[in-house]
C-alpha cells in the first residue's frame, strides 16, 4: 500500500465536509533546493519536495554522496536482509540514498535507509508529476513505532531527475549533490510569527499523542520566545461544518454546535457512547477564548500553560474533559472566567459565532501558504512547516525565521545549531592577545562583523582586519599601536583623538604601531646643549646635570647659578615686603589727616554760627516778643 494523496483526511466522519472543499483548495508543496555540484555534465539546482516526517535541517544546508542501491531499490524492506549499509567511512561525505517511490508508505522507506547508516534520502517519483509532500501513513501501532523516530531529512525528486541521477551513478560517476533548507522559511526581519492548528482532543490516536507531548516539551522555548519579543504565536483550530441537509440528523447534532456550523469528528468514532465531537469544538473554542482574554492582559504566553495544565487535569480517559474542569484550570491561572464566557457565546443559538467564523476563513491559504487540511499544522513566517514535530525541529524553523543575527540565545544553543566560529575562527578576524573576534554565529551559519567592546567600535572588513575607533580606543588593546613598560614607565603611541591613530611619543620614534625607539637626545644634541651642562641619556627621556654650583633649567636647556638666585629671589622678597608696608603706612596717614580735617571744620563752624548767621542757615529767629502793634 502507499500514499498517493497529497494529504490524509482528518476527518472520519462520512457527514462532515470542510469549510475548503466548496472553495478552490489550494495545497502548498513546501519545497526546497537540491543542487547537483559534480559531474559537470548534470550540474544545475532542482526544487525537491520536503517530507513530513523526519527532521528537516532548516536554516541550514547538507552536502552528500548519492548513492542508488542495486537491490531494495524500493527500500521497502530492511537493508540487513540484504548485508547493505550506508554508513559513511570516517573524513567521507555523509551518504544520501536514492530509492524508487511505490510498494510502502514514504515513511517506511526513510526509516529503512536510516536504519542502514544513510545521512538523507531522495524519493524519486515514478510517475511525471508535479511534486507532492510524502505525508505520514495513518496510523497504527506498526507505524508509530518507526514514525517517531525517524530523525534524517527526506526529500521526493521528479520522476526525470531521478533517472537523470541514477543514469550517472550507473555510468561510474561520483554524484555530489547539496540539499539546501536555507530559504525553505522566508526570515524578513527579527521577529518571526508562527501559529500552531491544534486539537483539544486527546483521544484521537498517535497522531494525537504526538501532538500533546509536543505542547508540554515545547511549551518552555515557546514562553521563552514571546516573552522576550521575540515571536508572535497565534493557536488555531480547523473547525467543519455539516451540510444544510443533514444539520438536524443525529450525526451532526452530535458532532456540531450553532447549528451545524462548526463540527467536529466523534473522539471515539461512536456516536452512541464517550464524548462526542461538539464537546471538543467547545473545548477548542475555549482555549481560542483563553488566548484571546490573555492575549488582552498583554500575556498570550498563558494560553501555554492552560492547554498543558487541561491535558493533565482534565483528561478524556479520566472522565473530566468538561467545564467543571477547564473552569478549576483557568481559575488557577488568574484568567478572568466571565470574560472567557462572553467571548464564547452561545452554542445552541442558530448563528454565527465570531470566534469560530475566524478560525474557518483562516483556513484557506492566503499568499505563499496553502489550505491547512493536515492536523497538526505549524506556519512559520506564513509557510507551512514540513517535518517531525518535536521541539528540536520545530525550534530549528523558528529559529530560522530570523533575520540573520538577530536570533535570540535560544536559537544558539548546542541542541540546536552548529557554531561556525569554533573551527578556524570562522575564517574571520581575531586578536587572540586580546581575546577579540569578528566572527559571529549565527543560526544560518557565521558572519564577520568587527565586534563592540566597551563602548568601542572596531572598524574594518572583519575578515582581514578590524581596527577600534572613537573615543576610548586606547583601552582596548591600546587601539592596536606600539606599547611598553621599563623600569616603572609605561608609553603609548595611542592617540584618542584626531585623525591619527599611532604616533610614538615624545622621546621616542618610529611608525607608533609595531614600534616606537628611544630617542638619544645626548647623542643627537636636542637637548643639554649650554657649556655647563652634563648630559645622560634615559629610556624615553634624558637627564641634564650643571657643573658646580649651577642649576639647570629645562625649559631654556642653561645653568644659572644657584646663589645668585637665591640671593635675589631674597631681595625681591624684601622688596615686595617694605612696599607693602610703605603703602599701608601711607594709606594710614592719609585716613588720619581726612578725619582730624573733618572734625576742625565742624567745630569751627559751631563757633562762628553763634555769632553771625551764616549762607548756608535760615534767619535766627528773634526772641524779643512786642506785646502791641
Amino acid at each position: 500500500m502507499e500514499l498517493r494523496t497529497f494529504h490524509h483526511h482528518l476527518l472520519q466522519g462520512f457527514m462532515l465536509l470542510s469549510l475548503i472543499s466548496n472553495c478552490y483548495a489550494r495545497f502548498v508543496v513546501e519545497k526546497n533546493s537540491l543542487t547537483v555540484t559534480s559531474p559537470e555534465k548534470i550540474k544545475g539546482t532542482h526544487d525537491s519536495a520536503i517530507g513530513n516526517f523526519g527532521i528537516p535541517q532548516y536554516g541550514g544546508s547538507m552536502a552528500g554522496v548519492v548513492v542508488y542501491p542495486k537491490e531494495n531499490q524500493k527500500a521497502c524492506k530492511s537493508f540487513d536482509d540484504f548485508g547493505i549499509s550506508f554508513k559513511s567511512k570516517p573524513g567521507s561525505l555523509p551518504t544520501f540514498v536514492l530509492v524508487d517511490r511505490g510498494d510502502c508508505f514514504f515513511a517506511l522507506k526513510v526509516w529503512n535507509v536510516q536504519q542502514a547508516g544513510a545521512s538523507a534520502v531522495l524519493v524519486a517519483d515514478d510517475i511525471e508529476e508535479a511534486l507532492i509532500t510524502m505525508d505520514n501513513p495513518e496510523e497504527d501501532s506498526s507505524s508509530a513505532k518507526y514514525i517517531e523516530n525517524i530523525t534524517i531529512p527526506s526529500a521526493l525528486i521528479e520522476k526525470t531527475f531521478g533517472e537523470t541521477l541514477k543514469k550517472a551513478i550507473s555510468g561510474g560517476d561520483m554524484v555530489n549533490v547539496n540539499l539546501d533548507w536555507r530559504e525553505a522559511v522566508p526570515h524578513p526581519d527579527d521577529r518571526v510569527e508562527y501559529e500552531l492548528w491544534t486539537n483539544s482532543n486527546d483521544e484521537c490516536g498517535v497522531k494525537c499523542d504526538m501532538l500533546m507531548a509536543f505542547v508540554k516539551d515545547f511549551k518552555g522555548a515557546a514562553q521563552i520566545l514571546e516573552k522576550g519579543g521575540y515571536s508572535q504565536f497565534t493557536p488555531h483550530y480547523i473547525t467543519w461544518y455539516c451540510p444544510q441537509a443533514f444539520t438536524l440528523s443525529r450525526q451532526c447534532k452530535s458532532q456540531c454546535i450553532n447549528r451545524g456550523r462548526y463540527c467536529a469528528p466523534d473522539p471515539e468514532q461512536d456516536f452512541s457512547s464517550g464524548y462526542e465531537g461538539k464537546d471538543v469544538v467547545i473545548e477548542n473554542l475555549r482555549q481560542l477564548c483563553v488566548f484571546k482574554v490573555a492575549n488582552e492582559t498583554n500575556r498570550p504566553w498563558v494560553w501555554w500553560d492552560y492547554v498543558t495544565d487541561f491535558q493533565i487535569r482534565c483528561p478524556m480517559k479520566e472522565k473530566k474533559y468538561n467545564k467543571e474542569c477547564a473552569d478549576v484550570v483557568i481559575k488557577s491561572l488568574g484568567l478572568d472566567a466571565k470574560k472567557i464566557e462572553k467571548c464564547m457565546g452561545d452554542p445552541d443559538a442558530d448563528m454565527e459565532n465570531s470566534v469560530l467564523k475566524e478560525e474557518q476563513d483562516a483556513q484557506v491559504g492566503k499568499g505563499s501558504r496553502g489550505d491547512v487540511t493536515i492536523l497538526p499544522t505549524l506556519v512559520v513566517n506564513n509557510r507551512q512547516y514540513r517535518g517531525k514535530l518535536a521541539k528540536g525541529a520545530v525550534l530549528k524553523a523558528i529559529c530560522a525565521g530570523f533575520e540573520e543575527t538577530t536570533e535570540p540565545a535560544v536559537c544558539l544553543s548546542g541542541d540546536v545549531e552548529t557554531n561556525e566560529c569554533l573551527e578556524n575562527n570562522g575564517g574571520c578576524w581575531q586578536d587572540k592577545a586580546a581575546n577579540l573576534t569578528a566572527c559571529r554565529d549565527t543560526f544560518r551559519g557565521r558572519v564577520c562583523e568587527c565586534p563592540l567592546v566597551d563602548g568601542v567600535q572596531f572598524k574594518g572588513d572583519g575578515y582581514s582586519h578590524c581596527e577600534p575607533g572613537g573615543p576610548g580606543r586606547c583601552k582596548i588593546n591600546n587601539g592596536g599601536c606600539w606599547h611598553e613598560s621599563q623600569n616603572g614607565r609605561a608609553y603609548s603611541a595611542c592617540l584618542d583623538n584626531g585623525d591619527i591613530k599611532c604616533q610614538c611619543p615624545p622621546g621616542f620614534k618610529g611608525d607608533g604601531v609595531k614600534s616606537c625607539e628611544d630617542i638619544d637626545e645626548c647623542k643627537e644634541k636636542r637637548a643639554c646643549q649650554c657649556p655647563e651642562c652634563s648630559c645622560k641619556n634615559t629610556w624615553g627621556s634624558y637627564e641634564c646635570t650643571c657643573n658646580g654650583d649651577l642649576l639647570y633649567i629645562r625649559d631654556h636647556d642653561t645653568c644659572i647659578s644657584k646663589s645668585g638666585t637665591e640671593v635675589r629671589s631674597a631681595w625681591a622678597a624684601m622688596s615686595v615686603i617694605l612696599i607693602g608696608l610703605a603703602m599701608a603706612g601711607g594709606g594710614a596717614y592719609l585716613v588720619y589727616k581726612y578725619r582730624l580735617r573733618s572734625y576742625m571744620d565742624s567745630e569751627i563752624r559751631a563757633i562762628m554760627a553763634q555769632y553771625m548767621p551764616l549762607d548756608s542757615q535760615g534767619e535766627v529767629p528773634n526772641y524779643v516778643s512786642n506785646d502791641h502793634a
